[in-house]
């Protein structure tokens, strides 16, 4: 590390006091940035991502477009804000990714006069995203399992293991609200509801920073609102929709999970974009919510204010906007916030002072990490007491995939399964013959999203080995049921629109007690998928031939069941009402066919429930379960845009009976909550898991609502004849919205709380009143149905 004796502030230690630990982290930075050249300053204010293609956009937009050549020997002197995804821009060995990591950080922290090392930032949106590392359910199954402490505790393996191999920050989780299915980013999504999101989202952010990882909110915000669902389009959204729908997940997961880091989104809203709009990362993000973390840039996201936006004359334009909304940190490397800023506050647009203010922010993260300690030290936990010296040793000797993160993949891969339907086939009673048929079959990859790193990163690179067992839905289902032949053909590939294949899958159809039917999607980017980081669609229909091929086998005369390995809803057509099953699974992970093999064989009871409406027909987007009484089905319209299996939905092979609901106080004052019990029964003949679901009907408001809402859910576990009597408190703030004149507010009415299985099967009803005056509400405001066994 260089010497420090160029800092003027001393403490009455020996270290200077940027480097105390025992000063508060922003005294710490006050100390630093008073010595600091306005160069050092910028340069803490951007990363570099080494080994980034420059020929083409493999892993990010634009990629080769704002990829340009840093000098690192002229770039180092003055420091370095970030490294951008050492383990996850190429396969590397996670030991050797370690120490090649170590090294960097080395030669970052002796080129600067301070030795101050970079952040290293990774993906993690499905598991880290390195070779070899655990590949976790989707987000949408996070959603599906409806179980946000196991989610908590998936976050805390995978921020555990990135914190072992010298990893601080994650680029997750993403809180937008599905707002059009057609999106290709819908499976990086925790679901249509804007409660299930915060509540599954915020667990994950306290997992991940349990281990010491800065979390990262993504996309701030608006994103999935685009024009037809697609990918950086322009965002048509009124400003109570925004308030209503889109910010409550990043206001609860600021407020309750304490992110320490926020992504401003691609997308423009009525015109402004999210990069520069300073009413959105500074005056609601900073001033209204207190959150006091550092705003990152998506990829290229400032670049793009000029070449998408056309709101920035240059790059130093870019910059100066960018800057002056909020935005502390340019990702993946440096095309604004070098020269083009330095340019800026030499030419009189910029003020120093606000690139002191993102700066602080930060150091001050920097410092809280312990980077700026004087007994920093670029070793990570994984190469602790190992011969650094001896590359060849160290190989192999980093696990970022043990056991212990596979049970926890299976666990959440089996609580994800959601039965749709099911006419009694399930589970399968051990048939002789079993044609599994399907383009998703015998691919190994179909139970990973474009962001898990085999499909990410390794597509790129067909020579090497994924790195994970993955095994097929064929091998899943030969080892489940090891007493039945299985016969297996494609049948048509995911998008190739073939049939040539038809006549060999009737056939074995046809010669089979059971068809297993393995359909879905094909992960990728930007266009190399079906589903993924621009990979959208144009209508709902399953791609390719495959509704031709479902139809095909269900006129077969053998039972199909269809197993749907997906990163969004497809519409079935006929399979919705006539297969005899189907089983959604949104990219379960790489213990993902085990999962399904396990519902279809009954060893797993499923317990998924639906985070995003399964529309009965492909071309009525966007609609979803959180939509006002003119977006349902009408007589003055011919499109009908009822979902075929609704929000929340689910089956299990048990039954649940709920009762004896008793209201405690039918009417509270807009200041008050309602109390009252009930009791939820497992009347079935084996253990079993019910998702609770609380929706809230307001029937006659001040500004058109939805129909009903998420308030409140909660998981039990229940043995088969048990039961639990629950007490749940709904506060009266959670009946808020944002009112006419821009304010949120609780209005005095009657109100419905419905005790629901589902968006479409309620069990109980609660009809209570509020009295008294509006009253208004702010970001104080109690967010949470509270449940407890009595």
């Amino acid at each position: 590390m260089t010497d420090t004796v160029n800092v003027a502030v001393q403490t009455g230690t020996s270290v200077p006091a940027w480097q105390d630990s025992t000063l508060d982290p922003g005294a710490r930075a006050d100390a630093l940035i008073a010595e600091m050249t306005l160069q050092e300053k910028t340069a803490q204010l951007f990363g570099v991502w080494v080994g980034a293609a420059g020929d083409g956009g493999e892993v990010a937009p634009f990629q080769h477009e704002m990829d340009d050549a840093v000098d690192l020997d002229t770039l180092l002197p003055h420091g370095l804000g970030q490294l951008t995804r050492p383990f996850g821009t190429a396969p590397v060995d996670p030991a050797l990714g370690a120490l090649s990591l170590l090294r960097t950080q080395r030669r970052i922290a002796a080129a600067n006069r301070f030795g101050i090392p970079a952040l290293a930032h990774e993906e993690c949106l499905a598991g880290f995203a390195a070779w070899r590392a655990t590949a976790y359910p989707v987000p949408l199954s996070w959603g599906a399992a409806w179980n946000p402490a196991l989610v908590r505790e998936m976050a805390a393996a995978i921020g555990r293991d990135m914190r072992a191999v010298g990893v601080h920050q994650g680029l997750a989780p993403v809180l937008d609200v599905v707002r059009d299915a057609r999106w290709g980013r819908v499976e990086e999504t925790i679901g249509e509801d804007p409660y299930l999101v915060g509540t599954i989202a915020t667990a994950y952010v306290r997992g991940l920073q349990s281990a010491g990882i800065v979390a990262t909110l993504k996309h701030f915000a608006g994103y999935s609102a685009s024009r037809a669902g697609r990918n950086i389009a322009p965002v048509a959204m009124g400003a109570r929709e925004r308030a209503d729908v889109i910010l409550p997940p990043f206001e609860m997961a600021v407020r309750e999970g304490g992110v320490r880091s926020v992504m401003h989104a691609y997308t423009d809203t009525d015109g402004v974009p999210s990069a520069a709009d300073g009413d959105l990362l500074t005056g609601l993000l900073r001033d209204t919510w207190g959150f006091e973390g550092t705003v990152v840039a998506d990829y290229f996201g400032i670049a793009f204010l000029k070449t998408l936006h056309g709101i920035a004359a240059d790059w130093a334009d870019a910059a100066r906007a960018a800057l002056t909304a909020g935005v502390d940190v340019e990702l993946p490397t440096v095309k604004t916030f070098g020269r083009p800023l330095l340019d800026a506050v030499a030419d009189g647009r910029l003020p120093e002072q606000l690139i002191d203010r993102a700066l602080r922010r930060v150091l001050v993260q920097k410092a809280e990490l312990g980077l700026l300690d004087p007994d920093w030290s670029p070793v990570p936990a994984a190469l602790a007491g190992r011969d650094l010296d001896d590359a060849d040793a160290l190989r192999g000797t980093v696990d970022l995939d043990p056991a212990g993160n596979r049970a926890l993949a299976r666990e959440l891969a089996e609580q994800a399964v959601v039965l749709l339907r099911n006419d009694g086939i399930l589970p399968l009673a051990r048939p002789a013959r079993i044609a599994l048929i399907g383009p998703n079959a015998q691919e190994a990859r179909a139970v990973l999203g474009c962001y898990a790193f085999p499909v990410h990163v390794g597509g790129q690179h067909p020579d090497m080995p994924l790195g994970l067992e993955l095994p097929t839905l064929h091998e899943a289902l030969a080892a489940e049921f090891a007493g039945s032949e299985i016969v297996t053909a494609a049948g048509t590939g995911i998008d190739d629109g073939g049939t040539d294949g038809f006549p060999e899958a009737l056939a074995l159809a046809r010669g089979a007690d059971v068809v297993v039917l393995a359909l879905g999607d094909r992960a990728g980017l930007f266009g190399r998928g079906t589903s993924g980081e621009g990979c959208d669609a144009e209508s709902l229909e399953l791609p390719g031939a495959q509704q031709q091929l479902l139809d095909m086998l269900l006129d077969s005369g053998t039972p199909v069941v269809v197993t749907l390995l997906a990163g969004r809803p497809y519409a079935l057509g006929r399979g919705a009402d006539e297969a005899a099953a189907v089983v959604q699974a949104f990219f379960p992970g790489e213990e993902g066919t085990g999962a399904v093999a396990g519902v279809l064989s009954g060893r797993v009871n499923p317990s998924g429930r639906l985070p995003v409406s399964v529309p009965r027909r492909p071309g009525v987007q966007p609609s979803g379960y959180l939509a006002a009484r003119l977006a349902q089905a009408t007589d003055v319209s011919s499109t009908d845009p009822t979902a075929a299996f609704g929000f929340g939905h689910g089956l299990s092979y048990t039954a649940f009976d709920w009762s004896d609901l008793v209201v405690e106080n039918e009417q509270a004052d807009t200041a008050g909550e309602f109390r009252m019990e009930l009791t939820v029964r497992n009347s079935g003949p084996r253990d079993g898991a019910e998702v609770v679901q609380v929706y809230l009907h307001d029937p006659v408001a001040s500004v058109v609502q939805p129909v009903q809402r998420l308030i409140g859910h909660h998981r039990l576990a229940l043995a088969a004849g048990e039961s639990v009597r629950l007490a749940v408190t709904v506060p009266a703030d959670l009946a808020s919205f944002t009112g006419r004149d821009g304010r949120r507010i609780v209005e005095p009415g009657a109100l419905d709380v419905r005790f629901a299985a589902s968006s479409t099967d309620v069990r109980l009803t609660a009809r209570v009143a509020l009295t008294g005056p509006v009253r208004p509400l702010d970001h104080t405001r109690r967010l949470h149905t509270s449940f407890d066994a009595v």
